[in-house]
């Protein structure tokens, strides 16, 4: 082949590859079409190397576009929200080991928020099996059950129920946690990212951003699977926390973020039967 034909069939070749607006709209437009789209089959489809793949995913996640998963992406669960009853049956085993880590901070006395959520049930159902004597003021309808026949007080907002959530918001909701100084509060998230927690549902992120603002000490509790999570509606910044309660250590990039931010992390590890099952 001639130098003159190469010349030509390199220029064609870069003339035929997509610009970077026009790949990332590629990408949104595959999320719509499939549920899960991975980073070296857009790298042979787009005729680019997969770092440039994984550049247009990070850009597209931190626009909250996407949802990053391992060697892909998924589109973001903004829109739907999972029921409580969809979200217990689903890693079990890792949310048991988060509250339980998370009922060991609480001691006798103690006042404490905890919001709605699966991962905050396990921690009531731990709190309740330490019948630890304390004060608990919480938006569930779910923790006050578990809790209601234990050594704890429990004292339950009013609100609009959210059924979904089995739980209450809203206005009054927000009004009624004003009015209480706490030691600790315990809430869950949708998502963690380096800008900070995220909820697909304001009237969610607005509970959990009301009991961060009364409480002393505000710990996260968090599986794994929502790391690198960007919902539509933020909850606070990563420096508005004090501890994040998880069942492993989270990626690199967030890792440094929270470290930056000054959050503690507590590892949530199984006990030792379970470890060795």
């Amino acid at each position: 082949m001639s130098k003159a034909k190469t010349r030509q069939k390199h220029s064609k070749k870069g003339r035929d590859r997509l610009k970077k607006s026009d790949r990332r709209q590629r990408i949104l437009l595959e999320l719509k079409l499939r549920p899960h789209v991975r980073i070296s089959d857009l790298a042979r489809s787009f005729d680019v190397s997969t770092e440039t793949v994984r550049r247009d995913f990070d850009a597209l996640a931190e626009d909250g576009l996407i949802a990053r998963a391992h060697g892909g992406a998924s589109a973001p669960v903004q829109g739907h929200y999972l029921s409580l009853d969809e979200r217990n049956a689903a890693r079990v085993a890792e949310r048991e080991r988060i509250g339980n880590a998370a009922a060991g901070l609480v001691r006798e006395g103690e006042t404490v928020m905890i919001d709605s959520g699966s991962t905050t049930a396990q921690l009531a159902r731990s709190l309740a099996y330490r019948d630890i004597r304390c004060t608990v003021i919480t938006n569930s309808i779910p923790v006050a059950v578990t809790l209601g026949g234990s050594a704890a007080e429990v004292i339950v907002c009013p609100g609009a129920y959210l059924a979904a959530e089995a739980a209450v918001v809203g206005y009054e909701t927000l009004e009624f946690l004003g009015r209480f100084n706490v030691d600790r509060c315990m809430i869950g998230a949708s998502g963690l990212s380096d800008d900070g927690p995220s909820e697909p549902i304001g009237d969610i992120a607005a509970v959990k951003r009301a009991m961060l603002g009364r409480s002393a000490e505000r710990h996260l509790l968090l599986d794994a699977q929502k790391f690198n999570q960007k919902q539509l509606h933020k909850v606070c910044e990563l420096s508005d926390l004090d501890t994040l309660i998880v069942d492993t250590v989270p990626p690199s990039q967030l890792a440094v973020a929270l470290s930056v931010a000054d959050v503690e992390l507590l590892i949530a590890v199984p006990a030792p039967e379970q470890a060795l099952a």
